[in-house]
């Protein structure tokens, strides 16, 4: 047993460690499948997530070394026979059907080192080739890691979400429960992101709803949470327009259709929420509503009003925001060969209300002779 945890501590000491990987159950009524043991760079330091794995979820959890180090031999000794460990200079199973009297077999090095950078989430938060829970049971990636052909464009997506969110995580409290809404959550993909990168990477305490109108979608979220063991995360029946929450720190929705983006933000604004991440989608009702007798020519093909109409709601959407009390950011969120909707409004509450900003807003209504929700001021 000395000789396994010496060869971890080491490797441990050494900063080598790519991943370490129990198996091999001891009783086969035992429930605990497998640990899979990574290190993740928190703002702490350097620590190792653990990942326990049984039949219908999985279950988190962030180690130091020495923690690692007491729940590596209870492992060896109570619950498995078998341990691969990953460095970047060699690979070492361990075989311990006598926990006392291991083998320990060393080859070459058959993995490399990931990068711990937070600001590069897609080399790192979710990586190709290491098993994600959420993804797998998605089917974005198979058992073994891999992200499959047709759904890449989708893990490029989540992982651009990723890199959007750890930028304005200074932006949101540190000192409570955090919570987030995600109105129009669709099969939550990036809803489940969230909390993967939230709870489980970065150890912040959350509560995350997600909010669609299709009851058999919101089953099947939360039957999807429940399996993985995902209990800070909840999936509701309801209309945006119609929702009775009370507060949220975060406000996240990625393709609400036309004024379902609209409400959203005016809940945000009333709970003064600190982020809102918002992809606006089918953007109609200022389509057949602009008259202006100058931009004629521009109105009279549809695919051009339909495109402009599409920018002067966002428009309109920002100067109302940055007249809350936002700072506002229109960015690119995925590429234009995954969808079309590919514009995000990031916004972080300044708390200095802009009038100028209204001014603009009411102005620029009255030129196109457009009447947008967000101007209503109310959800109805």
């Amino acid at each position: 047993m000395n000789s396994m945890t010496d060869l971890l501590r080491r490797c441990l000491d050494e900063g080598s460690l790519i991943s370490l990987v129990l198996g091999s159950k001891r009783k086969k009524s035992q429930p605990l499948n497998k640990v899979t043991v990574r290190p993740v760079s928190l703002r702490e330091g350097m620590m190792y997530q653990a990942e326990y794995s049984y039949e219908k979820k999985a279950l988190h959890e962030n180690l130091d070394p020495d923690e690692l180090c007491r729940l590596f031999e209870e492992m060896m000794r109570l619950y498995f026979k078998q341990a691969n460990l990953f460095t970047t200079q060699a690979d070492y199973q361990i075989l311990a059907s006598h926990p006392d009297r291991p083998r320990i077999q060393k080859k070459s090095p058959t993995k490399k080192m990931p990068s711990l950078s937070h600001n590069k989430a897609k080399h790192y938060l979710i990586p190709d080739g290491i098993p994600c829970p959420f993804l797998v049971r998605l089917g974005v990636m198979n058992q073994q890691g891999q992200v499959l052909k047709k759904h890449y464009g989708k893990f490029r997506q989540i992982n651009r979400f990723l890199e959007i969110t750890a930028d304005v995580l200074d932006h949101l409290p540190g000192d409570r429960t955090l919570k987030i809404v995600d109105f129009g959550c669709g099969k939550a993909y990036l809803t489940f992101a969230l909390y993967h990168f939230l709870k489980i990477q970065l150890g912040r305490d959350i509560q995350i709803t997600g909010l669609d109108l299709k009851e058999d979608v919101v089953n099947f979220c939360n039957q999807v949470a429940m399996e993985l063991g995902y209990e800070s995360l909840h999936f509701e029946v309801g209309d945006i327009a119609m929702y009775e929450g009370t507060s949220a720190d975060m406000v996240v929705t990625l393709h609400a259709c036309d004024t379902a983006t609209d409400f959203a933000l005016l809940h945000a604004h009333s709970w003064q929420a600190s982020v809102i991440l918002s992809v606006p989608c089918c953007q109609h009702e200022l389509f057949p509503q602009l008259q202006n007798e100058l931009h004629a020519p521009l109105l009279s093909q549809g695919i051009l009003r339909e495109r402009f109409s599409a920018i002067l709601t966002d428009t309109f959407r920002m100067l109302k925001l940055e007249s809350w009390g936002y700072d506002v950011s229109m960015i690119e969120f995925t590429s234009l060969e995954h969808t079309a909707k590919n514009i995000m409004i990031r916004a972080v509450y300044s708390g200095r209300p802009n009038p100028q900003k209204e001014e603009q807003c009411r102005r620029l209504a009255d030129y196109w002779h457009a009447d947008p929700a967000i101007l209503r001021e109310r959800v109805t």
